[in-house]
């Protein structure tokens, strides 16, 4: 007995990388999977993933149930699609992994505009455009539901060259703050993720070394524990996984300081030297490895 048996999940970017390693982590745990990776059109016009294909495939020769889908996770006719994809072979859907992503590092003096936009349509878009559907289909079935959404130590503290994937990656993980206030009515969970690992993102700049340890299996073990009732019932909790390492991170406000009604820099400067308020100094090194 798989502890995802009856479920019905969707992973985005699941051609490869950590993606394929949830679908397949899912299915082998009983789950129906809807594995999704950006395709091109046939000659008939349909969207083909040669990539979704495969992976589907793969956990239909295992025994398991899944079907594969090629739209665009940052349209809206795509996050429609996906969801579809669903309802058409499975009847529902009761797990979202929002992972799709792609890189376009660029230091801000030399990104231009399609740089900018590239990444925010698959990131910050395809996040919301795939998550709409889904978070309605989950409120109607009125069954809860669980949906993880792909954030990055890029987006939670920052890294050089990475202005546009840190925004899109920060900007998933304001938008997941938010769902999980408005899920909670309706049971349905909400997780960010930080994941490191080495894949398709991370190939050109990881070593020999990195990628030895920081294997997609070892995320997908803590992607599945998030999905499945063996986590229930938290929620709107933000995990960086990755190499064996899982650690939460938390938003913590700092001690205040309260000024007179009327003050001055001049004061606010002082009380920052005399300590009766904490700016602490940034650090500098990452949480982990990002992905």
């Amino acid at each position: 007995m798989g502890i995802l048996n009856g479920k019905v999940a969707i992973v985005t970017g699941a051609g490869g990388g950590l993606g394929r390693a949830y679908a397949l982590a899912f299915a082998r745990e009983g789950a129906k999977v809807v594995v999704n990776d950006y395709g091109v059109a046939s000659d008939g016009g349909v969207s083909i993933s040669a990539s979704a294909d495969r992976v589907a495939e793969e956990i239909r020769a295992a025994g398991g149930e899944a079907v594969a889908n090629a739209a665009d996770v940052g349209t809206v006719e795509g996050g429609d699609s996906i969801l579809q994809s669903a309802i058409n072979a499975f009847g529902g859907v009761d797990i979202l992994v929002n992972n799709a992503g792609i890189l376009r590092d660029r230091t801000l003096a030399k990104m231009d505009e399609k740089d900018w936009d590239d990444v925010m349509h698959v990131h910050l878009k395809g996040t919301f455009c795939v998550t709409r559907p889904v978070f309605i289909q989950m409120k109607t079935q009125a069954r809860g539901g669980v949906i993880v959404n792909t954030s990055s130590t890029s987006g939670l503290q920052g890294k050089f060259g990475q202005g546009n994937y840190g925004a899109a990656k920060g900007g998933v993980w304001g938008f997941s703050n938010t769902l999980t206030l408005e899920g909670e009515r309706y049971g349905i969970r909400v997780w960010t993720l930080a994941p490191a690992a080495n894949t398709r993102l991370t190939e050109a700049v990881t070593n020999e070394d990195y990628k030895a340890v920081y294997t997609p299996d070892k995320v997908a073990e803590v992607v599945l524990y998030m999905v499945s009732d063996l986590s229930a019932p938290q929620t709107g909790k933000t995990i960086v996984a990755g190499g064996g390492i899982i650690r939460e991170v938390r938003l913590e406000n700092g001690p205040g300081y309260v000024p007179a009604p009327e003050f001055s820099a001049q004061e606010l400067a002082h009380a920052v030297e005399t300590g009766k308020v904490m700016f602490p100094t940034r650090q500098p090194k990452s949480l982990m490895a990002v992905e």
